[in-house]
């Protein structure tokens, strides 16, 4: 029998294998060099855990932005300009996020997309849409997670997280909305419009007229933005009390499913952003289902797999129902998305943009 030193250096000092050709070396940023932001968010991905998930993450956009440079092949031409919203680039980018966005300051990182037509896509939720008007008649301000809601309710302001919304800008949404709605209708019954909700939306983008608007670009720039849950809001709540006002306005959300569906059927390449889970990130993976999945994928959450939900499910679970292609490299963030979406674009868009400007 072996000696007690000896089963316990058996045990400890196990005989490794060799590391297989091209493992990397894990490295984090070494400050001495001084202070180089892209330096250090290229380290990311030699440093380990969510650090390492950022770096492919960052990959994986880069991908998707330099196949979209690439000309549509001849043969799909025709294909890519059947219907409407036309394909425009080789790879489709399907941007999906929750309210939450465009209430906090990630919408002027949204905005900068939209504006430089980077993405040809936009799902959201009705907060989604109606924070990014309702910031262009009054403003959002930062508050603490920890005020009391009973207090705020007194008060008449409303709480976002650490955000505070006072309710005097919905009473200001609602004065600007209604005259539209009320057109809506009327071009409903005279021309025989069919109203689906991105078509409200482009319209209420026109209307706005505001460059600081996510909205106001998209229509611009016609980059559709689908929301399957208008009604989900404050827009839903106008809606409803317009109903009993001028009653007869009807939304289209088949209208809506045959062309985000379409779109990603006639694309050649896509590419899925989804910042955020639940009907955003269901929507979009769903169009992508119908082409037999998405070429490029990031989700970026705080969302685990465990309880099931669609919202915490990692891209391999995607990838059994047909919604990302069996042989993509999808990745998944786990981490809040103020955090590291603006970090995200600087290391892809902002930095192609910027040196295309160069």
């Amino acid at each position: 029998m072996a000696s007690v030193p000896g089963l316990a250096a058996e045990a400890v000092l196990v005989k490794s294998e060799d590391m297989p050709a091209g493992s990397e070396t894990v490295k984090g940023y070494d400050f001495n060099a001084g202070v180089d932001y892209h330096a250090l968010l290229q380290s990311y991905k030699y440093s380990g855990f969510q650090a390492t998930n950022f770096g492919l993450a960052v990959e994986e956009i880069n991908r998707m932005i330099e196949c979209r440079k690439l000309p549509i092949p001849e043969d799909k031409l025709e294909h890519c300009s059947e219907g409407d919203p036309k394909i425009k680039n080789n790879c489709t980018i399907f941007l999906g996020y929750t309210s939450n966005m465009a209430s906090c300051g990630v919408r002027d990182t949204i905005r900068f997309l939209v504006e430089h037509s980077m993405i040809d896509c936009i799902v959201t939720t009705a907060g989604g849409v109606e924070e990014d008007f309702i910031k262009c008649l009054a403003p959002t301000y930062l508050g603490d997670f920890a005020l009391p809601g009973r207090e705020l309710r007194e008060k008449g302001i409303n709480r976002i997280g650490n955000l505070l919304v006072p309710n005097n800008n919905y009473v200001k949404f609602e004065d600007w909305l209604m005259p539209i709605l009320d057109k809506l209708l009327e071009e409903q019954n005279t021309n025989r419009t069919v109203w689906t909700p991105s078509k409200i939306i482009h319209r209420l983008g026109l209307e706005i007229n505001n460059k600081e608007s996510i909205y106001y670009w998209a229509a611009k720039n016609n980059i559709p933005v689908f929301s399957p849950a208008l009604t989900d809001g404050s827009l839903g709540d106008m809606l409803f009390f317009h109903s009993f006002r001028n009653p007869g306005l009807i939304v289209d959300i088949l209208g809506d499913l045959r062309d985000i569906n379409r779109m990603a059927m006639r694309s050649v390449n896509t590419g899925m952003i989804i910042l955020g889970g639940g009907l955003i990130k269901h929507h979009i993976c769903n169009a992508n289902l119908m082409r037999n999945g998405a070429d490029f994928s990031l989700f970026v959450n705080t969302s685990s797999e465990f309880d099931g939900s669609d919202s915490g499910a990692r891209p391999d679970e995607a990838i059994s129902w047909g919604k990302i292609r069996k042989d993509a490299k999808p990745v998944k963030v786990y981490g809040e998305t103020t955090l590291i979406f603006p970090l995200l674009v600087a290391e892809t868009f902002a930095r192609h943009h910027h040196k295309i400007l160069e």
